[in-house]
């Protein structure tokens, strides 16, 4: 019998397990030491007065497997596009079919917020997850050379 799993968004109080998320997909990306944000400003930079990020999650028997964050980018060429930040779902809960309840939870918050599309980014190592979102017809992009600099 499998267990139910429901999508919802994230409220203030999942932030502790979401953070955890965010903690295993930095081990799985061989990065772990990159995580620096505190729990408190991951609270107030999603549930204070001026929130920059949204979130929905997978949640099932009371315990948080999965989450999608992410927040609004603007294109001068496109307007307003949704950016996905992550999608992670707990090591043990993949193949479940959780990653697309929550690929298409996010595709329905574009298609009801009237974004012009989603972006996000994906290492070229990470096979399952470019399988994955061949599977939305998603784009690759090989032009585009990421940067940032960092304080």
């Amino acid at each position: 019998m499998s267990t139910a799993i429901i999508i919802r968004k994230a409220v203030k109080e999942d932030c502790t397990a979401m953070l955890q998320l965010v903690h295993e997909l930095a081990e799985y990306e061989k990065a772990p030491e990159q995580v620096t944000v505190t729990l408190d400003h991951f609270i107030e930079s999603g549930f204070g007065p001026n929130p920059v990020w949204w979130a929905f999650v997978a949640e099932t028997e009371g315990r948080i497997v999965g989450m999608a964050l992410y927040y609004i980018r603007y294109s001068t060429w496109k307007g307003q596009r949704m950016y996905l930040e992550d999608i992670i779902v707990n090591e043990n809960m993949r193949g479940k079919g959780i990653g697309a309840k929550l690929m298409d939870t996010l595709i329905a918050e574009c298609r009801e917020k009237k974004f012009s599309g989603m972006m996000w980014q994906v290492l070229d190592w990470n096979e399952p997850a470019i399988n994955f979102y061949k599977k939305y017809n998603a784009n690759f992009d090989g032009e585009w050379i990421n940067c940032s600099i960092n304080f």
